[in-house]
């Protein structure tokens, strides 16, 4: 706070009335008065400085290092205006948050040397009213006169403190102390004070700005340099570090670094997103690298260069786009001995590394099986790449499969994507048989490379495919690539429908409810006997899946937090309690109830169009059939 010059006789009879008889003037600072009445009820004495609470010698040091890097700016701070303290017989304390002398400069405060003030807790509980403690309780700096300090050895000089803050609380206090009586400048004590509280608190904004930019920059899968006009590096981060093995030029590790774009973008000239290979002693990077200009005014100084890993990349892309598995092998429940026996072989087979071909009918949780081997598996940590398998054109494909690289219309195919992780091949069958040995082709051998002279594609991935057919019989009948078929035969494992795992129908209903309650922040809900009893009647055709929708309809459609009999939908007719893959009766049933129409009969079911064409044909019903 800025305060106007004050007669110090009359302030110093105003501090003798307020000692003396207990009386304080109107014309003394309220802030200034309520702290001589906190000390005078604290009994503290008031002719010299009593003992102050102080940290030992080990303390101080280590003190000192934990505040190094605010100290080492105050002190430049200092340097600057070294010759006006001595001019004025100023002395300043740079004070932490807790009232504790950090250092001392210049003249000696309160006459004490500056071993000993260093270390000194200076909070009005401590040493009284103080232009510190002041700034301190009130979060603004002030101004003090001597005859205003509670302690009556100081009043031979004047006090100046200003907190330092950062996002609103006071980290430290600057305080200047003068000795001089003679016509001391105020104005600029104060414009000084209040320039260095201004710097020191952008100092310590963008110290901690830094900070987080440089967790950051070690964080992210990428290498930065900041490489100055000669080509000597400012800064790394972590990966720019290991890279460097320790040198501190780049061209004293990267053998290529002629043809690196940095002495372009020392000249001006910025290289964006270009592919370059880095190229040292022991190993080569293949990289996506930016190299920019840094100006100081119209002039390049420096240049910045952000480099990462394609492999990398591939793997970030992925997990930003949410390439990872949605359940754990946990999450599939039931009791039966059928079940147990799939989960126990599910986790010993996903410590292995071994391709797996999972068959069962439509619904029977193939994907969330395939999402839990996956996330029990060593390769947890990366990828995994679900494709939908789809009858579509060979082109297609293969963009999707393999990736494009023709001009502007570059994209990493979904092969890629899945390097270290898993390729999920959902409805495998659907797969053209050209496309499937292409496939079977690139992850045996790996593919040429996209550019003349550069490495073959080779792809750590591990597949896991499902079907709901019989997959031999389609090699065998040569509608499946039989290399395909062969590459993912590792390991079978057929997933059981829901008709065979009847007891286990309770158990999947009531997780499905816990599940929902979850997911919906909605109370819990539970099945009544009766509506127990009345899934169990039911043959499920379409397995968990179909279990699942009338499970969900009932939970929102129950306005209680029972689920009566009457609150559950059964799917289609009594009729579709025998399985319509296997009874034709059981489809014509299914297929009269849907009115012959092909989205209401897949919503029944719960199964694609497609698959619904195949029994439509088998069984030789469809238009012309009605």
């Amino acid at each position: 706070m800025i305060r106007e010059r004050r007669n110090k006789e009359k302030l110093a009879s105003y501090y003798k009335k307020f000692m003396e008889e207990g009386i304080v003037d109107p014309n003394v600072h309220p802030w200034v008065a309520e702290s001589w009445l906190r000390c005078r009820a604290l009994n503290l004495p008031h002719e010299t400085m009593p003992k102050i609470n102080k940290l030992s010698r080990e303390e101080i040091a280590e003190h000192q290092r934990t505040h190094e890097f605010i100290v080492k700016y105050v002190d430049g701070l200092y340097e600057q205006s070294k010759q006006h303290f001595n001019i004025h017989n100023l002395s300043m304390l740079l004070i932490d948050e807790n009232g504790y002398v950090i250092k001392n400069y210049a003249m000696p405060f309160f006459q004490r040397i500056i071993e000993d003030i260093q270390g000194m807790r200076v909070l009005e509980e401590d040493v009284g009213t103080s232009s510190i403690s002041v700034a301190r309780e009130h979060n603004v700096p002030f101004l003090m006169f001597g005859p205003e300090m509670w302690i009556k050895d100081s009043h031979s000089g004047d006090a100046c403190s200003a907190p330092i803050c950062i996002n609103g609380k006071i980290r430290y206090i600057i305080s200047f102390f003068s000795l001089d009586q003679n016509d001391l400048p105020y104005d600029l004590l104060l414009s000084l004070l209040l320039t260095m509280k201004y710097s020191i608190e952008q100092h310590m904004a963008m110290l901690e700005s830094w900070t987080i930019n440089r967790i950051m920059m070690d964080q992210l899968p990428v290498t930065v340099y900041w490489l100055g006009k000669d080509g000597t590096v400012k800064y790394c981060n972590e990966n720019g570090r290991k890279r460097l093995d320790n040198h501190e030029r780049l061209q004293d590790v990267f053998l290529n670094y002629e043809h690196i774009p940095i002495k372009k973008a020392l000249k001006g000239v910025p290289t964006q997103r270009r592919e370059i290979t880095w190229i040292t002693q022991d190993r080569t990077y293949e990289d996506i690298t930016t190299v920019m200009p840094i100006k100081v005014g119209s002039e390049v100084e420096s240049a910045l260069v952000l480099s990462m890993s394609i492999e990398d990349l591939k793997t970030t892309i992925a997990h930003a786009t949410g390439y990872s598995s949605r359940y754990s092998l946990y999450s599939m429940v039931g009791e039966t001995s059928e079940f147990l026996a799939l989960q126990h072989k599910a986790s010993r087979v996903a410590r292995t590394d071994h391709n797996i071909l999972l068959q069962g009918e439509p619904g029977t949780g193939k994907q969330r099986l395939a999402h839990g081997i996956h996330q029990a598996s060593p390769r947890a940590a990366a990828p995994l790449i679900a494709v939908k398998c789809r009858n579509a054109s060979l082109k297609e494909l293969e963009n999707e499969f393999f990736g494009t690289n023709e001009g502007e219309q570059q994209a990493a195919g979904k092969l890629e994507l899945a390097i270290g992780g898993t390729l999920f091949l959902d409805e495998v069958e659907k797969l053209p048989l050209e496309m499937g040995d292409e496939l079977a082709e690139a992850l045996t051998h790996g593919l040429p490379p996209l550019k003349k002279g550069g490495k073959p594609r080779q792809f750590d991935v591990r597949v896991i495919a499902a079907c709901d057919s019989n997959l031999k019989r389609l090699a065998d009948k040569g509608l499946f690539s039989r290399k395909l078929y062969e590459l993912v035969l590792d390991t079978t494992m057929r997933v059981p429908p829901l008709r065979e795992r009847v007891k286990d129908i309770e158990v999947i209903a009531g997780h499905i409810l816990v599940e929902m309650s979850a997911q919906h922040n909605l109370p819990q809900k539970r099945l009544s006997p009766e509506a127990v009893s009345l899934l169990l009647n039911c043959s499920w055709p379409g397995n968990i899946k179909q279990l699942q929708g009338v499970i969900e309809q009932a939970f929102f459609h129950t306005p209680g937090s029972i689920i009566e009999a009457e609150n559950i939908k059964l799917p289609g007719d009594k009729t579709l309690e025998r399985s319509w893959k296997y009874d034709k009766e059981a489809f014509i049933a299914a297929w009269k109830s849907a009115g012959g129409n092909i989205s209401k009969l897949a919503s029944m079911l719960d199964v694609s169009r497609v698959t619904l064409y195949r029994y439509l044909k088998k069984y030789g019903l469809g238009p012309k059939n009605e």
